[in-house]
């Protein structure tokens, strides 16, 4: 709806001159979920609205298996774009040292907390949650489930029970135990971002089993209905779904890349840097939710 131009918010802060010319329209309801205590509608240019609505610089972004490959990336770009950062690893404490201490010297002004994480674990979970709150004091405003498990089984008989059953722990139900544990904090402020990371497996494709296929299948499903569910809170839940991305352990040694970037009809393997920039443009791109974007050169 359009209105008088007005040059303040209800703060009373003045708007930028950079974003006085375009229409001016009513803010009201989710419009205006980046000033938690106003409760009135007001007259604002919609280039502001869009500046608020996906603006990341200061918010806290929980990463998880950020020790090393696309966890890495993502903690990087975030960073860059001066994000808080609260980073787990599962054992290798030397890569996840190395990485804060790259991020805080680029950033020293960021919180960055690490946390030793199984995340196949829900104690382990929640206790890396009061963890977080004591040191940034709040729970994210971005989640980043990256952490996973995979195991290369083919054949459905060859798939042992607890092999299923713990590939479905690590992937899904703790993807679900983490969204529940920031998701209050989210509908609260009227803002989050939930990303998950899920895989070409959940299309059917990929080079592993079922019970794979299963836990990333599930995480899609699990997030569309998020997507519905928490969309009224301004809340926007995504999947990236890479496939044969380099240095991620994807591929199991590297006299085997040749023949896999083979069969890729981009020719090669993705970086983990192009997984990371998918996730920071969904951090950035409010509008978006629902959405499982595969990222895989071409293979379907």
């Amino acid at each position: 709806m359009r209105g008088i131009r007005s040059y303040s918010d209800p703060r009373g802060n003045p708007i930028p001159s950079s974003t006085k010319d375009g229409p001016i329209y009513l803010c009201t309801g989710v419009k205006t979920s980046f000033y938690p205590n106003s409760q009135s509608a007001f007259w604002c240019p919609l280039p502001v609205i869009m500046a608020q609505l996906n603006e990341i610089r200061g918010r806290l972004a929980l990463i998880t298996g950020a020790s090393g490959g696309i966890g890495a990336a993502c903690a990087r770009q975030f960073a860059e774009k001066g994000v808080h950062l609260a980073l787990t690893y599962s054992s290798n404490l030397t890569a996840i040292n190395t990485l804060t201490e790259e991020l805080k010297a680029a950033s020293p002004d960021l919180r960055i907390s690490t946390h030793q994480v199984d995340v196949g674990s829900a104690e382990q979970i929640q206790d890396m949650f009061l963890q977080i709150d004591k040191e940034h004091g709040q729970r994210p405003d971005i989640l980043v489930s990256n952490a996973g498990y995979g195991k290369r089984v083919p054949q459905i008989w060859d798939i042992t029970l607890e092999e299923f059953d713990y590939t479905i722990n690590v992937n899904l139900r703790a993807s679900f135990i983490l969204a529940k544990g920031v998701v209050e904090h989210m509908r609260n402020q009227r803002w989050g971002r939930i990303i998950f990371m899920s895989s070409i497996a959940g299309y059917g494709g990929g080079i592993n089993g079922c019970h794979y296929a299963s836990s990333k299948g599930g995480m899609t499903g699990m997030m569309k209905n998020l997507s519905t569910r928490l969309a009224e809170f301004n809340i926007s839940v995504n999947d990236v779904a890479p496939a044969m991305i380099g240095d991620t352990g994807m591929i199991p040694n590297a006299q085997a890349i040749p023949e896999v970037a083979a069969g890729i009809p981009l020719g090669r393997l993705g970086v983990p840097e192009e997984v990371a920039n998918v996730v920071t443009m969904l951090a950035t791109t409010g509008y978006m939710t629902g959405q499982s974007l595969l990222l895989a050169g071409g293979l379907k």
